[in-house]
């Protein structure tokens, strides 16, 4: 038996089964087993062919930004008006055969935006591209699913599943939970919560069957099972996402109002390029991106040419940022802005110094 049909197996004998406190552990096994064969399907232990490799597209720019969504919904087109890209669109499905980059230029960042094939569903088994597409999805910093406003939520569902089956975790955290495998010394498990979701008998079973009979385990939150067992596969992406609802003109505004105010969603038209500019806007912010501009010794700040990196930076990554030897021969920096202690005036900092939002950094070498 394949693994496809192995995971089928497993789907329909949860499906079949009550839920209750009887049923729990049994439940608990058959999600560990479950994930286990989506891990091998995706991710398979020969070496033989190019199974779950991603499109051959380089990363580039400031920031990856994924367009995932069923065919025809408009990527091609949001593309096309949002870079300078010029992507194949048409009447009919399937047009994207390959992952298409372009790149939007914003508050002197670079966002690189992968217009990626259609998805169908059953993507996260294999077909149609799906492999390839959720494989290139993970290396992106934030996802726009891209949906048709004209058609029932089943699109964002199907979307959800296929993308949560291949481990993308969308607009969630990580669980604070600590497991360390050991050599000797059996299971330790501690609990600093109260867990309501789930047990600790639950969780050492879950161990068993992964065979993992010396390890620390610590609960920080109050955690589902699957939480915990995304934790112990360890392959689990957390990723920001936004919804795009496309072709609003052709819902009334009742409907229109009604999707904007639902979480991290935004409306727009290509047709009629309605809502662009405040869709770039949001994936600037989700991106979490901060401006640092760079200053020569006896010159102005260069405010042309700034050095974007994520929120939590610090000097060391503006090194990185400009040339990789930088960071090697570092001497010590200035800071101008709301990281100096001595604002307006400069600070003399170290290279692990965090930088913040528009601050002007002078680099003193060896």
């Amino acid at each position: 038996m394949g693994v496809v049909e192995k995971i089928k197996e497993i789907e329909e004998e949860m499906a079949r089964t009550q839920k209750n406190k009887a049923t729990e552990y049994h439940l608990g096994l058959l999600k560990a087993k479950l994930a286990r064969y989506r891990a091998q399907l995706l991710e398979p232990t020969s070496k033989s062919g190019p199974v779950g490799t991603g499109f051959d597209v380089q990363k580039s720019g400031d920031a990856r930004v994924a367009l995932i969504g069923f065919p025809s919904v408009g990527k091609s087109t949001l593309l096309s008006k949002v870079t300078h890209t010029a992507s194949e669109t048409a009447a009919y499905e399937f047009t994207t055969l390959t992952a298409i980059p372009g790149v939007i230029e914003y508050q002197g960042a670079r966002i690189q935006l992968l217009d990626l094939p259609g998805i169908v569903e059953g993507a996260s088994q294999g077909r149609g591209r799906g492999r390839q597409v959720v494989s290139t999805a993970k290396t992106s910093d934030l996802i726009l699913i891209m949906l048709d406003a004209t058609k029932s939520g089943e699109q964002r569902r199907l979307l959800e599943h296929e993308l949560d089956a291949v481990g993308i975790r969308l607009n969630r955290q990580k669980p604070d939970i600590v497991f360390k495998r050991r050599t000797t010394g059996g299971i330790t498990f501690t609990s600093t919560v109260k867990m309501t979701k789930t047990d600790e008998r639950t969780i050492r079973l879950i161990l068993a069957s992964y065979k993992l009979h010396n390890c620390d385990v610590m609960i920080r939150e109050d955690i589902t099972l699957d939480e915990f067992i995304d934790v112990l596969i360890g392959n689990r992406k957390y990723m920001p996402c936004l919804y795009v609802y496309n072709k609003i003109d052709a819902i009334s505004i009742e409907q229109m109002d009604k999707i904007a105010r639902e979480p991290n969603t935004i409306v727009i038209s290509c047709e009629l390029e309605l809502n662009l500019d405040y869709l770039i806007e949001r994936i600037w912010a989700d991106l979490n991106l901060v401006k640092v501009y760079t200053k020569k010794r006896g010159v102005h700040p260069d405010l042309a040419d700034p050095v974007c990196l994520r929120k939590g930076a610090t000097i060391e990554d503006v090194c990185n940022g400009i040339h990789r030897s930088l960071a090697t021969n570092f001497k010590y920096g200035l800071v101008w802005g709301k990281s100096s202690k001595f604002s307006p005036h400069a600070q003399k900092v170290s290279i692990h110094h965090a930088v913040q939002e528009e601050d002007v950094v002078s680099i003193f070498t060896k």
